[in-house]
């Protein structure tokens, strides 16, 4: 069997602080295959943000391991991490935390500024090509203040596809947005599994999970598999994997 591009074995993570522990994450064992599209549900505090963060290399493990497509992400310094993720992994974050200062164009093109692989004229030439798939290249020359939130997130969403990564994390990705918004940025997701890429999105919401590939549900910590519904035009992956800390 080819191995999972996401690997989690027996994943721990705990906060210190003077008011004490808290331990987020209870054991998490998951395998992803490729061209998933897993929804993670949970209630606020249940490990939602800690699971994607770990996936991530967003924050480091208390224990446990976390592999993906082969590299130890456990293992890695922040730098280190910071420069693996920059070609591997596409974030979309709760807080979209776009530049107000830079156009959506610019926005977009800010991650591969950063890897330095392409010329200018590429990068403002795929900027624009990534901003016509998500739907609003005719907002390129905006500032973020000038679109809609449901088109902010569309950027956001540009911008984490700007490297061309095989993993996209997306926390509450649609969180402040009504539900027709919602459901058309879901889609997006939905379009981008197709092609192949391997997503890991987070929700509050129990109808966006219906639409993933497979679902894992977060009670404090712990993960339990959720249930499957596949994607009429995406062939079900081989199932998701949950071998510990169930609920």
């Amino acid at each position: 069997m080819k191995e999972s591009p996401i690997r989690l074995r027996g994943l721990v993570k705990i906060y210190r602080s003077v008011a004490g522990e808290v331990t987020a994450l209870k054991g998490i064992d998951l395998d992803i295959e490729t061209g998933a599209l897993l929804v993670v549900t949970g209630k606020s505090g249940s490990g939602k943000t800690t699971l994607v963060n770990m996936i991530a290399g967003l924050d480091q493990a208390t224990s446990g391991e976390v592999w993906v497509a082969g590299c130890p992400v456990h293992r890695l310094s922040p730098d280190r991490a910071a420069r693996w993720r920059r070609g591997t992994v596409g974030v979309v974050f709760q807080s979209l935390a776009l530049l107000p200062s830079l156009t959506v164009l610019h926005n977009v093109m800010l991650p591969m500024d950063f890897a330095g692989k392409l010329g200018l004229r590429q990068r403002r030439r795929r900027a624009l090509a990534l901003l016509e798939q998500v739907g609003i290249a005719d907002h390129a020359h905006k500032l973020p203040s000038e679109v809609s939130g449901g088109q902010q997130q569309r950027v956001a969403i540009a911008r984490a596809l700007a490297n061309d990564p095989q993993l996209i994390v997306a926390d509450e990705p649609t969180g402040s947005l009504d539900s027709g918004t919602a459901h058309e940025v879901m889609a997006l997701f939905e379009h981008l599994a197709e092609q192949g890429r391997t997503i890991v999105l987070v929700t509050h919401d129990p109808d966006l999970a219906q639409r993933g590939t497979h679902a894992g549900h977060l009670v404090d910590g712990q993960l339990s598999e959720g249930a499957y519904s596949a994607v009429p035009s995406l062939p079900l992956a081989a199932p998701v994997r949950v071998t510990g800390g169930r609920s």
